[in-house]
């Protein structure tokens, strides 16, 4: 859902996150609600956990508490109130980190692909936020117990750069930067198809889809603008290298993007093709971040190299 696969944009909030709510279309007509929520949130909760909710009251049918075994109707409005992760569950875990700067303020870290930047449902432990509080100690609040220092994301499946704060003067300068889309964030992406151009924009709309509220869609319909820049680096028949630069940062924008222009990632297991590849998701590597320092004012910019997976795919298309 963060990237993050990571986390549902709609949840936020102090003792509750906000509701989501669906209307259940005819083909989910008759099907128990606990299957359905959870193959909304795929990869996120378990069916188990749905029914702790249904049983704690946190999910209603047009406004009443159901039963799990709840049969759906063309219309209902279902709606999910889930409650934030328990603050004890949060630990400091022992899990190594590439550092690629660190100072009093800011930290800046070359996430590998697979792990998830916070706790989230499903992903209670493991992820970039444990691995901070055990090499840090002190980071920004302003985020939450549950994503402490956190500014931004990436999603769980893509790698590269993200940086976090480690106190709260330097998260509100990060986030500011980040609102006012003056932090430089490139990436490094394989997908399908020749683009006939060798550099674009793609400017459209991204909102939940209408009809997969767990995917994400280029849409005019509760959406928000969203800007990706690109450029070819390399092409290889089939398959294009490129360089895009985000000038918004939506869920899943360049996935969403590059499948909306017809070129969907190398890899990707949601809105492209991951079979055939040697990756375990997309094709997908932030490889370039800058922002102003939040303490000297001074701009500083870093960079990760293209991981081993990534490079073993371009070895096999530049072999062909």
């Amino acid at each position: 859902m963060t990237e993050d696969v990571g986390t549902n944009e709609a949840f936020s909030g102090e003792e509750e996150r906000d509701v989501t709510e669906w209307t259940v279309a005819e083909e989910n007509a008759r099907e128990r609600i606990d299957k359905y929520i959870t193959e909304i949130w795929e990869e996120e909760v378990s069916r188990s956990q749905v029914q702790l909710w249904i049983n704690d009251g946190h999910v209603t049918v047009n406004g009443a508490s159901v039963k799990s075994n709840y049969k759906l109707f063309v219309g209902d409005r279902v709606a999910v109130a889930v409650p934030e992760p328990e603050v004890t569950d949060l630990v400091a875990e022992n899990i190594p980190l590439e550092v690629v700067y660190e100072d009093s303020d800011v930290i800046v870290v070359n996430k590998p692909r697979g792990m998830v930047v916070h706790p989230a449902v499903g992903h209670p432990s493991g992820t970039l936020v444990n691995a901070l509080m055990y090499h840090c100690k002190d980071l920004s609040g302003i985020n939450g117990e549950i994503r402490p220092g956190i500014v931004h994301r990436i999603d769980k499946d893509t790698s590269g750069l993200i940086m976090a704060a480690k106190n709260d003067a330097s998260h509100a300068s990060l986030a500011a930067q980040l609102k006012e889309h003056s932090v430089t964030r490139r990436y490094i992406a394989v997908v399908h198809g020749n683009l006939s151009h060798d550099q674009g924009t793609v400017d459209a709309p991204i909102g939940r889809d209408p009809h997969d509220r767990k995917l994400y869609t280029v849409t005019e319909k509760n959406s928000k603008r969203s800007v990706t820049h690109f450029t070819v680096l390399e092409r290889f028949g089939d398959n294009t290298l490129l360089e895009l630069q985000l000038e918004t940062g939506r869920t899943h924008q360049i996935r969403v993007h590059m499948k909306f222009i017809g070129h969907p990632l190398v890899g990707d297991p949601i809105y492209g093709r991951s079979k055939g590849t040697a990756m375990n998701g997309q094709a997908l590597h932030a490889a370039v971040l800058g922002f102003v320092h939040p303490s000297t004012r001074e701009y500083m910019e870093f960079s990760a190299p293209i991981p081993e997976d990534m490079e073993e795919v371009l070895f096999t298309l530049r072999s062909r």
